[in-house]
């Protein structure tokens, strides 16, 4: 990768952007070495474009209009690609929350932007490794699996992008216990990998079918299909049917009920259909949360197998 001169462009948003709860969502955790935070506030990012590797900075951003710069052969790929990352698809129309908690939240984080990158594995790869475990527990295999396994980006900034399809494919399952992976789940990672040219189609799929190539997959179902349309395709919808913890947290936020399932979350959902994974994000965004009566779930520490 080129360490010279960045190409650089201004992304002008529509709709005001606020980066970190933006962008935060692809961000898995503080120990996510694919993403750092710069003092200025600017985003990096280091990640795979069909052109090649690319290092992108994304902002600070200045009245208004955010700066980006990439370096790298996927350099203008990623550039190309900003302003869809940032929420330049975004589309408030039929979002007209009433009075109440919805609304409150609206006007609190204006910034908050459903971005689209485009890249469906790169989103399916931390989903599948979240499936079932606590988010904790992910967060460690996934900055695992991409020291051990990723490519480093150069820069100012070290990082290291996601490990190639063809590598995660022709990796032995059993070679991702170290990383703390079961067998399931990296079975359901090296045939993605396999398939992966088939799961970048979803992208340029109308949502429905986007979601239906992602479930035909072995291992992967709506809960899954919904975290990665967030995420890749830019679905304000999306809601991650499945989750342990947020059908409490959306009854508790809506309507102060510690306990709640799929069906009354959906069911509080509903007034907000079109927009519900904003909703969803909102709420995430204010730090709500339902009170835990219960221990944390305890999951076997794969690596001392």
């Amino acid at each position: 990768m080129r360490r010279g001169r960045p190409l650089e462009t201004v992304v002008r948003p529509a709709l005001p952007v606020d980066l970190r709860l933006t962008l935060r969502v692809h961000r898995r955790g503080r120990g996510d070495p694919s993403w750092s935070i710069d003092r200025s506030g600017a985003w990096w990012h280091a990640l795979r474009t069909p052109a090649g590797l690319a290092r992108v900075r994304y902002g600070p951003p200045l009245g208004g209009e955010v700066p980006v710069a990439a370096w790298g052969p996927g350099a203008d790929a990623a550039l190309s690609n900003a302003s869809a990352v940032l929420g330049g698809g975004d589309d408030l129309a039929g979002f007209a929350p009433g009075p109440g908690l919805v609304r409150e939240l609206h006007r609190t984080f204006p910034g908050l932007r459903i971005g689209r990158t485009g890249a469906v594995f790169a989103a399916l790869l931390p989903t599948v490794i979240e499936q079932k475990v606590p988010s904790d527990d992910a967060r460690r295999s996934y900055r695992r699996l991409i020291l051990a396994l990723g490519e480093p980006v150069p820069g100012p900034v070290p990082l290291v992008a996601q490990p190639a399809p063809a590598v995660l494919a022709r990796t032995p399952s059993w070679a991702y216990h170290p990383f703390g992976l079961d067998m399931r789940r990296a079975g359901v990672i090296r045939y993605a990998a396999s398939r992966a040219d088939r799961l970048e189609e979803a992208a340029g799929m109308p949502l429905d079918a986007a979601s239906r190539r992602l479930r035909a997959l072995p291992g992967i179902g709506a809960w899954s299909a919904a975290e990665v349309a967030m995420c890749a395709l830019g679905d304000p919808d999306a809601v991650s049917v499945g989750d342990f913890h947020l059908p409490h947290t959306v009854s508790w936020a809506l309507a102060g009920e510690a306990r709640g399932n799929d069906e009354r979350m959906l069911e509080l959902l509903a007034p907000y259909a079109g927009h519900r994974g904003r909703v969803i994000r909102l709420i995430e965004a204010a730090g709500i949360a339902a009170p835990r009566f219960g221990p944390r779930m305890a999951v076997p520490d794969l690596t001392r197998i």
